[in-house]
């Protein structure tokens, strides 16, 4: 007697301002089911137990692949939220420390401006002066949980930012990123500004995965769990936990995919309306079009290349009651 194979599922999970959503595809990317649940702002991981307790239990156990979008680094950097870190800036001058934004944000005790960094050729201007550097380092000690380090011309030559991070290994136990592992492109205050970003959100990111690949645990899931981008492609939860800032505008290109696959169509302009914005994305051949310059996320441009929205601040309860309103 031959046996049938067995079906596989995949689990995509979405944890928007106002409802989490979980739904069940099969192999042949058809819905077979689906839960809605409120989020749970102070506590994200709460929605998404909700909603995979709604789901069938026999669909979960035949899960091979999991998916994640979350408004979670989108809020908190329009919000001004994130962990608190410490900033290296090595070959800054005053004007481009200033440039980043990053006083008025964390405050100048948590900015380190350090002598070193290269030219636009790649040379140095002068040695990494690494005695002032262990003595920021020595000075944030327990009262910061990350770094972000940014060197002049780094992506020109890496060198000084890839010591000042050796250095930060040596001296704590704390995740330290560096701006040329996030941004190939030249602009040095951005670039300090996208590694100082992504370091605030190391913490939170990692406390939601860790929370999620819990929740899959109770359910028997054993599959990989994968964070969509915000440019709409899905990237490894251990790489998420590292580079955070990538997940900016995770859920409005999670909703473009999904509008894409359900409609079957290749050209299309997409309206995902939640409780807070509602956000329009237009598709050309297949392709949502991107934002090569930075996904702009509230007062801040970090350098992430992200799916190009038009943002209107008009939700759906914003709707319902303008509707109400004019009877």
């Amino acid at each position: 007697m031959k046996c049938e194979p067995t079906m596989t599922y995949r689990l995509g999970i979405d944890t928007g301002g106002t409802h989490t959503d979980a739904v069940i595809l099969d192999q042949h990317d058809a819905v077979v089911a689906t839960a809605k649940r409120l989020t749970t702002r102070l506590n994200l991981q709460q929605g998404i137990a909700d909603a995979l307790d709604a789901l069938p239990a026999e669909l979960l156990e035949n899960v091979t692949l999991v998916a994640l979008s979350s408004t979670l680094t989108t809020n908190a950097a329009v919000e001004g939220k994130g962990a608190p870190i410490g900033v290296i800036l090595i070959g800054y001058d005053q004007r481009q420390s200033q440039a980043t934004g990053l006083h008025s944000l964390l405050g100048s005790r948590e900015v380190a401006n350090i002598d070193g960094g290269h030219d636009a050729d790649g040379q140095p201007l002068c040695t990494l002066d690494e005695t002032t550097l262990r003595e920021r380092i020595a000075a944030w000690q327990g009262r910061v949980s990350a770094f972000a380090v940014s060197s002049t011309f780094s992506v020109r030559n890496p060198a000084h930012e890839l010591r000042a991070a050796e250095i930060v290994r040596e001296m704590t136990a704390s995740p330290v990123t560096c701006g040329h592992e996030l941004a190939a492109s030249l602009g040095a205050p951005r670039r300090a500004m996208t590694s100082a970003l992504n370091a605030r959100m190391i913490a939170y990111v990692g406390e939601l995965i860790v929370a999620v690949r819990g929740i899959l645990e109770q359910h028997a899931i054993q599959a990989p769990l994968m964070i969509v981008k915000g440019d709409g492609s899905l990237i490894s939860a251990d790489s998420a936990i590292l580079q955070p800032i990538t997940t900016v505008l995770s859920g409005p290109a999670a909703s473009v995919n999904g509008a894409m696959l359900l409609s079957g169509q290749r050209n299309l302009i997409v309206a995902d309306m939640g409780g807070t914005t509602t956000d329009i994305a237009v598709v050309r051949n297949g392709r949502p079009t991107l934002c090569h310059d930075g996904a702009r996320v509230g007062s801040w441009q970090p350098m992430v290349e992200a799916i190009k929205l038009y943002a209107i601040g008009l939700g759906a309860i914003a709707k319902w009651l303008t509707i109400r309103r004019m009877g």
